[in-house]
């Protein structure tokens, strides 16, 4: 049987306020410089006037204009890796389980192929629509992998999870391909919003995806206490008066409102919400008071910095973000399945 992912034996529980302090500055300074590269750098050079000028808001010129667009590209990417990151320390700490995440769980998945069917079937066209139906696409397909995982002996099991969410996201992308492949109208606008990326940002996009993220923010930090609780497992959680189904709920439905808000916007970007809350726990420890405020902050940092290095590597062009961090999750991916706690499941 797996060890939880947030129980003391999988890792150093203690960490000293000083140790957590010094990283919660690091992080801060880390997420600041990686902001200040998002917005200097790109495929097109511009002066520190330009910077500047584009800053205040002044698009007279070329170099002030780019600037002015990579503003919200990089406010997007801060609250989009924000949300994926907490999200996937939610769904870790729910499941008891180190592979869950919101793709590997199908609940990205589930949020795309909601959206495409609205589009292809249902006239979709409305930022509001996109952001309601994705969210409910993402609901769904969070049922529906939990349905899975707890059928037979033992309940939702981090495996059956994990399997049940691959198998989920394999048959729900490959119905989304089915549905894109005759529709020409939509057929590369779909494409490419797949590949999940942060470069077509714009204020009226943020503007319409911030309440369902503050809610989505404040329910899963929310959690934290009751995450700890159910990482003693579920009858110790309900023996120290924690109300085991609806906490988990809870925690699941801000998860899903992250997930769902930043997949309608930005299309399904993968492997945050993997990575992260690991290096959380190392840095931090397992406690869900900070190991959630943390993994905000690194995911920010992580998709920030992913959205840079895109633009750097294939210049003149530009990688799509959610092709940066592929690259470096799928990598951490296989060093979790191939720990020894992992093939003891």
């Amino acid at each position: 049987m797996i060890t939880p992912v947030s129980s003391p034996a999988a890792f150093p529980s203690r960490r000293p306020g000083s140790v957590r302090l010094l990283w919660l500055l690091v992080a801060l300074a880390a997420l600041l410089l990686v902001c200040g590269l998002s917005v200097t750098i790109g495929t097109r050079d511009v002066a520190w006037s330009d910077i500047l000028a584009g800053l205040g808001g002044e698009t007279a010129t070329i170099g002030q204009s780019v600037v002015a667009v990579r503003v919200p590209r990089t406010v997007l990417a801060v609250l989009a890796g924000a949300a994926l990151g907490l999200s996937g320390a939610v769904m870790q700490g729910i499941t008891r389980s180190p592979l869950a995440d919101p793709g590997i769980l199908g609940v990205n998945a589930g949020a795309a192929l909601a959206v495409v069917i609205g589009m292809a079937w249902f006239g979709l066209a409305s930022l509001g629509g996109y952001l309601w139906t994705a969210i409910l696409g993402a609901a769904g397909a969070a049922c529906l992998v939990y349905a899975i995982g707890s059928v037979g002996r033992g309940g939702a099991t981090p495996l059956k999870l994990a399997l049940g969410g691959a198998a989920t996201s394999i048959a729900m992308s490959s119905f989304t391909v089915a549905i894109i492949l005759p529709r020409n109208d939509i057929a590369g606008s779909v494409q490419s919003w797949q590949i999940g990326g942060v470069g077509g940002a714009s204020y009226d996009a943020i503007a319409a995806m911030l309440p369902f993220l503050v809610v989505g923010f404040a329910v899963s930090l929310l959690s934290a206490r009751n995450l700890n609780m159910l990482a003693l497992g579920d009858e110790a959680a309900a023996g120290l008066g924690v109300p085991v189904a609806l906490s988990r709920l809870a925690a699941a439905a801000g998860a899903v409102l992250l997930c769902g808000a930043i997949t309608a916007i930005c299309g399904p970007i993968g492997f945050v919400g993997l990575v992260v809350p690991h290096l959380c726990r190392l840095l931090v420890g397992v406690d869900h008071r900070w190991q959630l405020p943390f993994s905000a902050l690194t995911g920010a940092v992580l998709l920030v910095l992913a959205d840079v290095v895109g633009r750097i590597v294939a210049r003149p062009g530009e990688l799509d973000v959610g092709i940066v961090t592929a690259f470096v999750g799928a990598p951490v991916f296989i060093w979790i399945v191939r720990r020894r706690r992992i093939r003891e499941l």
